[in-house]
């Protein structure tokens, strides 16, 4: 049929009229296609909560309240520029390490059922912006710690964050005792709070970074054993990956649980602290120490949750008997 809007005469083609419009019909679904490719390849807009997510916001707050405890037992006035200062940079240094540790790991994280959500192994974050974040952060933290503390306290932070970066990032991949080297920077915390105020590290300031540093062994511990086929999948040789059954695991876990017994109760031996703490101190720490001997007794999956909880109750309990004990005072 021929249509009463066009001439017979004059074909589609040859029509002075429709071959722009039939160009441009052509070119726009080519047009759309470029688009749209463009905007596939064009980097996503980096989202605030997968930098702060980065930072590890839970541990590094736990950092600095570790930090401020020092602080206080040390002598230190609760409400002062000098607090503020050292909370601040120790917390700068901790999210500065977790960055880095996350930009070294994370090819083994995206291996990883617990950690493959993870900003860097889920593609949502440059590993090179997650570089530079890392580093600018924990310069900042040394900085500020420098300038604004002391030059002890600075050395301090240096250490906690070179010794979780460049000995324990890569002793994972190599051997187990990774965990102990990485318990060693995580004890540093109080450490630096006391050396904020008195300058100077000293049997006291030792005491606490023992009860940090024997505190871990069984929380890593617990944890590993959880996890230990994301582990042995990642490539990471943990306790628990090494020792299939578990008996070693659990004499660890044992050993480290009854070391902090006593190594809790020093602060009070040592004048720091009064009786709230002694008590409090020894009866979390039989506690804890019956978890530990409870999963090495049975070596299960629930024994070693269950441990895993007790170690995060644990912390806080003896952080809250110490500030009890100081305010009495």
């Amino acid at each position: 049929m021929t249509s009463i809007f066009r001439p017979r005469s004059l074909p589609d083609e040859a029509s002075p009229v429709t071959a722009p419009a039939a160009r441009a019909s052509a070119a726009a679904p080519a047009a759309l296609t470029a688009a749209i490719a463009a905007a596939e390849t064009r980097p996503a807009p980096v989202a605030i909560a997968d930098l702060l997510a980065m930072t590890k916001p839970g541990i590094t707050s736990m950092v600095a309240l570790t930090a401020a405890l020092g602080y206080l037992l040390a002598g230190g006035v609760l409400v002062s520029w000098q607090l503020a200062a050292t909370l601040l940079g120790t917390a700068l240094v901790a999210a500065g390490a977790s960055v880095l540790n996350q930009f070294w790991e994370r090819e083994p994280d995206a291996l990883m059922r617990r950690t493959a959500g993870r900003p860097l192994p889920a593609g949502r974050l440059d590993p090179d912006l997650a570089l530079l974040l890392g580093v600018a952060l924990g310069i900042a933290g040394l900085l500020e710690l420098a300038l604004a503390v002391n030059a002890l306290t600075a050395a301090l932070g240096a250490a906690a964050l070179a010794g979780y970066v460049f000995i324990y990032t890569p002793l994972k991949k190599r051997s187990s005792l990774a965990t102990v080297v990485g318990a060693i920077p995580g004890a540093l915390p109080p450490m630096m709070g006391w050396c904020a105020v008195r300058g100077e590290v000293d049997l006291a300031a030792w005491a606490l970074f023992g009860i940090l540093f024997f505190w871990q062994m069984p929380h890593f511990l617990a944890i590993a054993w959880l996890c230990r086929e994301d582990y042995a999948r990642a490539g990471f040789p943990m306790l628990p990956v090494l020792d299939p059954g578990g008996a070693w695991t659990g004499r660890q876990s044992v050993l480290y649980g009854a070391a902090l017994v006593p190594v809790s109760l020093l602060p009070s031996l040592l004048g720091l602290t009064g009786r709230i703490y002694f008590g409090g101190a020894l009866a979390l720490g039989v506690a804890y120490l019956g978890f530990c001997l409870a999963f090495a007794g049975r070596r299960s999956t629930g024994g070693a949750r269950r441990l895993m909880f007790a170690s995060l109750l644990y912390l806080p309990a003896v952080l809250i008997a110490m500030l009890l004990d100081r305010l009495a005072a």
